[in-house]
């Protein structure tokens, strides 16, 4: 070892401690075995082979300790003394790395689906010896070292092994375990200290303001195999998301959250009960910031600490599975936030971002872009994407903010965008990763749901066809016009019908979800029902109507937590809902209503069945502007309903619609019904066909339409 290589070791400068610390052979025949222990006074070297102990001298005041032997020294231990305290330990320097050939292959090639198996901490056994596997990819980095309560924060302690093939570092720390606190200690290309960085693939990390990553071991024991054996993305099957914050949605009688598992004892029943079949939970990925409601996540592979453990979080969504009830999370592939401790600059350089802000930043939310032209990078997201599935059993990933990836210039003014080689706005790096994810996603048997605001085409279409391969795209188009018409004054609705009937122009194009989420109950926009016009009375009228209409359109259906009651104020994520708005008759009518419908959508095929074929629609009468009621016919295979609204507050009698079948028409839900705070305006509960040709049907209904109200009829006939 020459003085240079000395020095940087004690620097801790020193870019392969592993040539230097453990044991080796020399030149003249002698084996040498050294260990740096700045916080030792002395150590002695306890030979496993033959049971002899030897002192190690001191070499280097800082705290180097150096013993020479005349044959191979390979299965030993370190006993350590300062004072009157005296430890043993083994040394991690005598380990080899636990990292395959395959396993660098395929980091380098950009290809490992199980990157989350070998990188980050890992409990393990190598040699008989248990320990914490630290792996994490810096490949500029000049020195990484694992740092943490077992080593005072000391980055010269643990100093870790490069792989230049993949650009990994690696070491095997023995004597530590499951709930050891830990970073990464990097020297950037210039040997300069970055600030310590939370590991990429942690599976769990303490709140903030310490952020340490935490080696997590799961023990959990799954009891879903009934559901995971069931589970499989059919188009044809109902689908009816119930969207939650955990934090926000109940909370303890001090203020408190809910743990993981206090909401599997509250929500999963609330849901159950409700007839949803899924809930989708605001990002669970840990995140520092609590208002940024987890979309600016910092880790990945940790379920957010505010709720309990990763362990706890398993039976949550196993509780949910038990149930029947299906578990959506968000995924946030987009974008990371710039917090020292995150992605940004990992290892000195642009690493998981782009080094130029025109494709690296994204100025709407302060936050650095995903590079998806670096296989690494896109390696490490699908990933990502399928340890959820595979380690949480998550049954779908709705993904953020997918405008933002498609376009280079989303949000952006000229000259602050760089376009691509072909001089257009698209990302085709973002295009090619999301085309790979979604196939990885539905090999793996999950779902994707993409949040996508524009009129990228074929969004929910095969990859094989030219799409971008998610299962479903929110309808924000749908949810746009609709709340904008239901916000008008009826009196005014006439003039505004179209917005109502375009959706039915497009609705097929995609395989839609019709999403009144999160996004509009916040920022200024105030709750649903606030959006109602008119007096009390009028308000849950409307909302009734419109829950009503957005049940029977066709298209996957989701509601933000609050608005199955209609919730009064804005929501908050600081406080939880106003659960004692049920004692009054008014929002207790809305929760059982959506109950209602929730069930009807679930039991009736011809309300879901057909929610992505043009086939599973017909309009009766789409054209009645000046009376603002429009009609129209759900199909399913071999099954039917017929739905009337009248969106004014008066009451129409004698009201014809054509219709398909002959025979007694059952008037299966009454948004007017007293039942929900209605007036209770109907037509009996039943009404016979008569055999007047209507609207190009052969039979017709002779109606009374109520006030601001729906009516769903079924046939005795199919």
């Amino acid at each position: 070892m020459t003085q240079t290589d000395l020095e940087a070791l004690i620097r801790g400068e020193h870019r392969d401690p592993f040539a230097l610390l453990g044991a080796h052979s020399t030149n003249d025949g002698y084996w040498i075995v050294r260990s740096f222990q700045p916080q030792a006074q002395t150590v002695t070297l306890h030979s496993l082979e033959d049971n002899r102990s030897i002192e190690m001298p001191r070499v280097h005041p800082a705290g180097l300790f150096e013993a020479r032997f005349t044959r191979p020294v390979t299965a030993y231990r370190l006993g350590l003394s300062t004072g009157d305290h005296q430890w043993m330990i083994d040394d991690p320097y005598r380990f080899d790395s636990p990292m395959g050939e395959l396993d660098r292959y395929l980091m380098a090639e950009g290809t490992h689906e199980q990157l989350y198996q070998r990188l980050g901490a890992h409990c393990m056994e190598l040699a008989g010896v248990a320990g914490v596997y630290f792996a994490v990819w810096a490949p500029n980095a000049y020195r990484v070292s694992v740092v943490g309560t077992f080593n005072d924060w000391d980055g010269r302690r643990h100093p870790m092994r490069y792989h230049p093939g993949n650009g990994v570092w690696d070491i095997f720390i023995p004597g530590i375990g499951s709930g050891a606190l830990y970073k990464f200690e990097l020297l950037g290309p210039q040997k300069q200290l970055l600030p310590l960085k939370a590991d990429p693939f942690a599976r769990a990390m303490e709140a903030p303001p310490g952020n340490a990553c935490i080696v997590h071991d799961s023990d959990y024991s799954w009891r879903d195999e009934h559901w995971r054996s069931q589970r499989h993305c059919a188009l044809d099957e109902p689908l009816s998301v119930y969207e939650v914050h955990l934090g926000s949605w109940r909370r303890r009688e001090d203020g408190q959250f809910l743990s993981y598992r206090e909401l599997a004892e509250q929500l999963v029943p609330y849901v159950n009960d409700m007839g949803f079949t899924h809930i989708e939970l605001l990002p669970v990925s840990e995140h520092p910031f609590d208002g940024s409601w987890g979309y600016q996540p910092i880790g990945l592979f940790a379920p957010t600490y505010r709720f309990g453990s990763p362990d706890d979080f398993k039976y949550f969504v196993d509780c949910c599975h038990q149930a029947g009830i299906g578990v959506i999370i968000d995924w946030v592939p987009a974008h990371f936030p710039k917090d020292t401790h995150g992605l940004g600059r990992f290892d000195g350089t642009a690493l998981y971002e782009h080094d130029d802000p025109r494709r690296g930043e994204q100025p709407d939310w302060g936050t650095l872009v995903f590079n998806f032209g670096r296989t690494e990078v896109c390696n490490y997201l699908i990933a990502n994407a399928l340890f959820w599935i595979k380690e949480y059993h998550i049954d779908a990933l709705r993904v953020d903010a997918v405008a933002s990836m498609l376009y280079l210039d989303y949000s952006r003014r000229e000259g602050e965008w760089l376009p691509n080689e072909y001089g257009g706005n698209e990302n085709l790096d973002a295009v090619a990763f999301l085309q790979r994810m979604n196939a990885a996603v539905h090999a793996a048997g999950a779902t994707t749901i993409a949040e996508e605001s524009t009129a990228w085409p074929m969004v929910s279409r095969p990859t094989y066809l030219g799409g971008l391969g998610f299962t479903y795209k929110w309808n924000m188009g749908w949810m746009h016009d609709t709340l904008n018409y239901i916000g008008e004054d009826p009196i005014h609705r006439r003039y505004h019908h179209d917005k109502i009937t375009f959706g039915l122009v497009y609705a097929f194009s995609e395989n839609f979800v019709l999403p009144l989420s999160h996004d509009e109950v916040v920022h200024g926009k105030g709750s649903i029902l606030a959006r109602m016009p008119g007096d009390t009375w009028q308000q849950f009228a409307n909302l009734r109507l419109y829950y009503s209409f957005m049940f029977a359109h066709p298209g996957k259906k989701l509601l933000f937590m609050g608005n199955e009651f209609g919730q009064g104020r804005e929501w908050s994520h600081d406080r939880a809902l106003d659960w004692d708005l049920l004692h009054s008759h008014w929002h207790a009518g809305i929760q059982q209503l959506v109950r209602d419908l929730n069930r009807l959508h679930t039991q009736i095929p011809a309300l879901h069945r057909r929610d992505v074929q043009g086939a599973g629609f017909e309009w009766i009468n789409g054209a009645d502007n000046l009376q603002s009621v429009f009609s129209f016919v759900r199909r399913g295979e071999t099954d039917c309903v017929v739905v009337v609204y009248n969106c004014t507050p008066l009451i129409r009698t004698g009201y014809r619609i054509g219709v398909p079948l002959p025979g007694d028409y059952r008037e299966i839900l009454n948004s007017d019904a007293e039942y929900y705070g209605g007036s209770g305006v109907g037509n009996l509960g039943q009404i016979t066909a008569e055999a007047i040709p209507f609207h190009g049907h052969e039979w017709s209904l002779n109606l009374t339409l109520p006030p601001l109200g729906a009516l769903i009829l079924q046939p005795s006939v199919t």
